[in-house]
């Protein structure tokens, strides 16, 4: 069997790339497939009724698919602030700004984040996400 038709394994910039197109097509399925089984999602800013941690690629996809499935945001650019590669290859660390709208409102609000990713073989194996959960929920108020 050649190895030819093997795709070859995303860096941990095109897995950024990756998670920042489905943010904005708030696709958890999209997501989900870029981490490993038994990835570890932690969020260390949390709010109330929100996890501080989603353990296993199964509990992103059903997380993300309840979060983004309620929530009526629709998120219309993700700002690349900055990217910094480690000491370590297989982790990334970035900030972004989401930009979004609501429905119910003619504004555009901006959310700022920070994602530290751990990829191994093209895949997530852990991600601290820090967004300002404050800036979230004053959107949606």
């Amino acid at each position: 069997m050649s190895h030819l038709n093997t795709p070859p394994v995303r860096t941990p910039h095109e897995v950024l790339t990756c998670y920042y197109q489905a943010m904005l097509d708030k696709s958890p399925d999209d997501l989900a497939d870029l981490y490993t089984i038994d990835a570890v999602h932690e969020f260390p800013f949390t709010s109330p009724g929100f996890p501080s941690c989603l353990e296993g690629r199964e509990a992103v996809r059903a997380g993300y698919r309840g979060a983004w499935g309620a929530s009526p945001v629709q998120v219309k650019e993700v700002r690349r602030v900055a990217a910094y590669e480690t000491a370590d290859p297989e982790v990334i660390v970035a900030e972004h700004v989401v930009v979004g709208t609501l429905p119910t409102k003619a504004t555009t609000f901006t959310v700022p984040g920070l994602l530290i990713l751990h990829v191994h073989n093209g895949l997530i194996t852990r991600v601290r996400d820090y967004m300002d959960s404050l800036g979230v929920a004053s959107a949606r108020a």
